[in-house]
C-alpha cells in the first residue's frame, strides 16, 4: 500500500531545488506525513512487457495496458501523459536505462487514496512502481532510492513536481524534509501530543500541471515584486514557519501548530494566488477555511500539495471534535472526509502468503511472498 500525505511546507521542494542556479534562494524545508489510505497492488515478473491495470477510489477500472520493456517506447509513453498510467511508465523507464530487469505486471487491485486532489496519488504511483520493481528483482534500493526512483519516473513525464510528494514512501510517520539544489535530507520527527486531522475531499477541479508551470516561471530569478513575494514565501517564510512547527511538535503544543497552518494559508493567498488565480482562487476551499461554525472545533486548516480545489486539512482539537468536523462538512457541504490520527494509530500486522512467483507490494514496507 502506499500512503497519501498530509503537510506544510507545500512547493519549498521544487523551490529549494532551484539554488543549483541562483545561491540566495533558501532552502526548502517541509514537514510531511504518510497516512492510511492509499494504493494496493499485486506484482509478478514477465519476460518483455510492462503491464499495468488499475482500480481509482471509485471502483473505475483502467487497463490493463501492455508496453515492451523497451527505453523508447516507454519514455514515448511517459512524456505523452496522456495516460492514467504514465507516472508507472516513467518508473519502467528509469528501471530500463538504470538496470538489468525484464517486465513487470502491476495489478493496482484497490486504491482509497483520491486522485488529482493534492494528496500525491501521482507519486503513490511511482513510489509503488519502483518498489515493485525493487522487491520483484532484488535491487537492494533503500527508501531513500526507491523514492530517487520514483522521483526521476514523474519528472519524466510533463509533471514538474518536486521530491516532497515521495516522502509516502516512509509510511505513516511524520518527517522534516530539506532541499538544497539536488542535495534532500529526511529525519523523522517525535509528536509531543496525538494529531487529529480531518482531510476533505473538495469537490472541485485541479490542475497540478499547471499550477507547477506558473509557480516555477518565478524562478530561478525574480523578473517582478510579486515573483519575488513568491520566492521569500517559499523560501525564508517558510523557513520560519517550519521550524515552529518543529517546536510545536516536539512540545506537543497542537494549538500553535494549528495557528501556523492558519498563518501558512494566509500567506500563501497572499503571495501565490495572484501568479495562479485560475487554480488558486479556490473557491471550496475557502468555504471551508471560512465557515465559522467549524471554528471552535478545530485548531487551525489549510490546504493541501499543490494547493487549489482538490483537499483541505483541518487540525481538529479532540476526536470528538473531529468526528463533529466529519459530520458537519458532509452535512453543510456534501463533501467526503477522511479521519486520520497520526501519533496514536492501531500497529499494521505482517501476512506471509504462499504463491507462485507473486508479490503483494504495500508502500508502508510489507511484503507477502511465496511459492
Amino acid at each position: 500500500m502506499l500512503y497519501l500525505r498530509s503537510d506544510a511546507g507545500e512547493h519549498s521542494d521544487w523551490a529549494g531545488s532551484y539554488r543549483r542556479f541562483n545561491r540566495d534562494l533558501a532552502p526548502g524545508m517541509c514537514l510531511v506525513s504518510g497516512t492510511n489510505q492509499g494504493m494496493y497492488a499485486r506484482v509478478r515478473p514477465h519476460p518483455h512487457k510492462l503491464i499495468v491495470s488499475s482500480v481509482d477510489h471509485n471502483g473505475n477500472k483502467y487497463g490493463p495496458m501492455e508496453l515492451l520493456m523497451d527505453p523508447e517506447i516507454l519514455l514515448k509513453a511517459a512524456a505523452s501523459g496522456d495516460s492514467y498510467f504514465s507516472y508507472i511508465f516513467g518508473v519502467a523507464y528509469q528501471i530500463a536505462v538504470r538496470y538489468n530487469c525484464r517486465g513487470l505486471v502491476i495489478e493496482n487491485y484497490k486504491t482509497d487514496l483520491p486522485q488529482a486532489k493534492g494528496l500525491s496519488s501521482s507519486a503513490a504511483a511511482t513510489v509503488l512502481a519502483a518498489r515493485a520493481f525493487n522487491r520483484v528483482y532484488d535491487l537492494k534500493l533503500s527508501v531513500r532510492g526507491e523514492m530517487d526512483l520514483a522521483y526521476h519516473g514523474e519528472i519524466t513525464t510533463p509533471s514538474q513536481c518536486g521530491r516532497m510528494d515521495q516522502c509516502c514512501a516512509f509510511g505513516a510517520r511524520p518527517v522534516l524534509m530539506k532541499f538544497d539544489g539536488d542535495l534532500l535530507e529526511c529525519e523523522e520527527l517525535t509528536l509531543g501530543a496525538p494529531l487529529y486531522i480531518v482531510i476533505v475531499e473538495l469537490a472541485g477541479s485541479k490542475d497540478t500541471t499547471t499550477i507547477l508551470q506558473r509557480l516555477n516561471k518565478c524562478f530561478p530569478v525574480a523578473d517582478d515584486e510579486e515573483q519575488t513575494g513568491l520566492q521569500n514565501l517559499l523560501g525564508s517564510v517558510n523557513t520560519r514557519i517550519i521550524k515552529a512547527g518543529i517546536e510545536a511538535l516536539a512540545a506537543g503544543n497542537v494549538q500553535r501548530l494549528g495557528e501556523l497552518m492558519t498563518e501558512a494559508q494566509v500567506l500563501f493567498d497572499r503571495y501565490a494566488m495572484p501568479i495562479c488565480p485560475s487554480q488558486l482562487t479556490a473557491p471550496n476551499l475557502h468555504k471551508i477555511l471560512q465557515h465559522e461554525p467549524l471554528k471552535p472545533h478545530i485548531w487551525g486548516a489549510k490546504g493541501v500539495g499543490s494547493q487549489g480545489d482538490g483537499c483541505a486539512q483541518l487540525l481538529c482539537r479532540t476526536i470528538a471534535d473531529m468526528e463533529a468536523v466529519t459530520k458537519m462538512i458532509e452535512r453543510d457541504f456534501k463533501m467526503s472526509c477522511m479521519s486520520l490520527q497520526i501519533g496514536e494509530t492501531k500497529p499494521v500486522t505482517q501476512a506471509l502468503i504462499p504463491a507462485a512467483s507473486f508479490s503483494q507490494v504495500c508502500s508502508c514496507g510489507h511484503t507477502a511472498t511465496g511459492p
